[in-house]
């Protein structure tokens, strides 16, 4: 039976969430001083995640179809609509924590992402035990960077470290959901997986090119600037290093 592996893959997967650990190290000071590279870095991730491993793989699987540009689309659009109703609560309640939306959109995307990662875990353990590893070993290798620019994101929203930390594994915690899914209804995870990839890359971009790299551009000091471009570049490319070891 696959459900003692899969599940156990899940959780050490999960755990992965913690590594924001190493910025609460930091003081929020230095992390303050620090949180340009950081969102560079997060931006380079969710780009790298969406083009290097997402659609290549939404590709492999349903073949890049009008449902799938719909599906893209059609995050973009609503993840924009998501956006507005979160500025629109913002600006209601005055007396709330300072808080820009793109921490809540963050954790939506990366729910859906979680969510995948789950199916497709459970999915590979209902084939074989071997493949089930590999596949968990895949997924973790991406998550590292992934979950460092996720806490960063969230920092930059206005969260508590610790705050942040919690939420980024209740996130996590959604791949629990995702096989159940594939144990218990292998068929129709197979016919759902692709809307939600399609789901899941539109939300990277969205979060990456409306909200992060326009703050990318705010800054004046072209020493800054540069070291935005550096980090964001390395971002990107380590997940495309990643795709050798998947």
């Amino acid at each position: 039976m696959p459900w003692v592996p899969a599940l156990t893959s899940v959780f050490i997967v999960s755990l992965l969430s913690f590594i924001g650990l190493l910025g609460v190290l930091l003081s929020m000071h230095t992390l303050r001083q620090v949180m340009f590279i950081l969102i560079s870095f997060a931006a380079g991730t969710l780009l790298g995640g969406a083009f290097f491993h997402i659609l290549p793989e939404l590709v492999l699987e349903a073949g890049f179809g009008f449902n799938i540009s719909l599906s893209l689309l059609g995050a973009i659009v609503l993840f924009y609509l998501l956006e507005n109703i979160l500025h629109w609560h913002h600006y209601h309640h005055i007396g709330e924590e300072d808080r820009h939306p793109v921490g809540m959109l963050n954790l939506i995307g990366d729910g859906f992402h979680n969510l995948i990662d789950g199916m497709i875990i459970g999915a590979a353990y209902l084939v074989d035990f071997n493949l089930g590893l590999v596949t968990t070993l895949a997924v973790a290798l991406h998550e590292i960077p992934q979950e460092i620019g996720d806490f960063s994101i969230l920092i930059y929203s206005g969260f508590s470290q610790v705050k942040a930390l919690l939420l980024n594994f209740i996130s996590a915690l959604v791949a629990f959901v995702g096989v159940f899914i594939a144990l218990w209804f292998g068929q129709i995870t197979e016919s759902v997986l692709p809307i939600l990839l399609a789901f899941t890359a539109g939300g990277f971009i969205y979060i990456a090119t409306v909200d992060l790299i326009p703050k990318l551009h705010q800054e004046l000091y072209w020493r800054k600037s540069m070291m935005q471009l550096i980090f964001l570049i390395l971002g990107i490319g380590m997940m495309a290093a990643f795709t050798f070891l998947e």
